[in-house]
């Protein structure tokens, strides 16, 4: 696993060892931030269920602002961190060790952000209650482009009940890309 592109381009990251993270395949990931990139330089990057922390440090690499990971797995975010030393992004960037949907709550007040990109694991649910909590936040608004990284087979139809709308999709042989908005008020 390495940086596609940018300021850190080829440098290598490290990944859990074992199936408790489930690193993005670098194509799919040079793909994701193709359609993205006009909305990446400039931006405050969310990246929930961080794992490696790849995701966000492609988003520094290529320019974003500043980026906050949040992780709940110790052990995770330990290796989030010794990425984000390695690339020299610790200074535009905050680790958040804890679940998602708490992490929501506390970036309460702190700004919109721009771009915020979901990769739950797989088959557990865990995008409902994020989509929930992100819709009734203030860090998330209209304008505001959320990502989620999810198995092939699996649906959002319930992102319209969370307050979302569907603007895109992209699939992979074995996962997906839903791109949503928030919808106005």
């Amino acid at each position: 696993m390495r940086v596609i592109a940018g300021t850190a381009r080829s440098m290598p990251l490290k990944s859990l060892d074992g199936l408790e993270t489930r690193p993005t395949l670098d194509r799919i990931k040079e793909t994701v931030f193709n359609i993205l990139q006009n909305d990446i330089p400039g931006c405050r990057f969310l990246d929930l269920f961080s794992g490696s922390g790849a995701i966000a440090i492609e988003a520094l690499s290529r320019h974003a602002k500043e980026a906050v990971l949040v992780e709940q797995n110790k052990k995770a975010s330990a290796v989030i961190k010794e990425n984000l030393k390695f690339t020299k992004f610790t200074d535009n960037s905050r680790v958040m060790e804890m679940d998602c949907v708490s992490a929501i709550r506390r970036l309460e007040g702190t700004g919109v952000f721009d771009v915020i990109y979901i990769d739950a694991p797989y088959g557990q649910g865990l995008e409902e209650p994020v989509l929930r909590a992100l819709s009734e936040s203030d860090i998330a608004d209209e304008d505001t482009i959320v990502v989620v990284e999810e198995d092939l087979d699996e649906n959002l139809d319930f992102a319209e009940n969370c307050g979302f709308s569907v603007t895109r999709f992209k699939k992979y042989k074995t996962n997906q890309h839903i791109f949503l908005k928030k919808k106005g008020n």
